[in-house]
């Protein structure tokens, strides 16, 4: 069975987008293969963080009530982040229009980026907790980022623009494949692991910023200069629209904690090597 997404002209004339005297409507489907992937995807994206939380906890110093005091807290905050992604997604608060100055998608990509920021900086638990984490698992933690091929997929059966869904597969997919190698390139302390660990994070980062671009890009808005025959409408709606508010952050947080590692394991072996 297949949901219904359509797009009227007169009780959602907000979702319509007038370019060049050239207007257009869409009836977008969401197909069956699309929300039995994502709901499938879900479960093991959010069990692999907090793996990573817990793998934290049973590593770092300190009583082990307050180690799992702390990791209880984080896993609670992704599990309500979680529901509070998918909440907001299916009641559709996300659904791109050409009306907004700033897309709605923005605040469910931003908001938990800063909320993850501030309590790494703020909490020496937090800190000690993520210090804690081997690095080679919080990179191959990516591995899930092969699922980002089913934007090809997608693009394939004509239901993305292949402008968003190119660079976003591919870079997907190739991110999450080359997270095992780098993982276990850093686990064996292979020469050049850490030079690997760094291009890798930033090939990663680089994957995401195309993809929120072009996303945007081609979807209704202000930035909308790309697929003005077919937008980008399935991005931002559910379940979809759990990349942008989940995965995606989710990665650049991930890519955050191992620059950070990074930073701070050079720095360390720098002061070693001068004492």
């Amino acid at each position: 069975m297949i949901t219904i997404l359509a797009i009227d002209y007169i009780n959602h004339s907000d979702i319509l987008f007038d370019s060049y005297s050239k207007r257009w409507g869409l009836a977008m489907t969401v197909p069956d293969y699309l929300v039995t992937f994502e709901a499938a995807i879900r479960p093991l994206v959010a069990a692999i963080a907090l793996g990573l939380i817990w793998i934290g906890a049973v590593s770092m110093e300190g009583p082990a009530q307050s180690r799992y005091a702390i990791a209880a807290v984080l896993s609670v905050i992704l599990v309500a982040w979680l529901a509070l992604a998918q909440y907001l997604g299916s009641a559709n608060a996300y659904v791109a229009t050409s009306e907004n100055a700033a897309p709605t998608l923005l605040f469910g990509l931003l908001i938990p980026l800063m909320t993850a920021a501030v309590g790494l900086r703020l909490s020496g638990r937090i800190a000690s907790l993520v210090s804690a984490i081997p690095l080679h698992w919080i990179v191959a933690a990516q591995i899930y980022r092969i699922a980002g091929g089913i934007f090809l997929i997608l693009w394939a059966d004509g239901r993305l623009p292949w402008q968003f869904a190119l660079p976003a597969g591919i870079g997907d997919v190739t991110t999450g494949c080359a997270a095992v190698v780098v993982a276990v390139l850093l686990a064996q302390k292979a020469p050049g692991a850490l030079r690997a660990a760094y291009g890798w994070c930033l090939f990663g980062i680089a994957d995401l910023i195309v993809a929120l671009t072009m996303g945007a890009m081609t979807s209704p808005g202000r930035a909308h200069l790309l697929a003005f025959d077919a937008p980008n409408l399935l991005i931002s709606s559910y379940p979809l629209v759990m990349v942008p508010t989940f995965a995606v952050p989710l990665a650049l947080m991930l890519h955050g904690l191992v620059l950070w590692r990074l930073r701070r394991e050079s720095a360390s072996t720098g002061s070693l090597a001068t004492a």
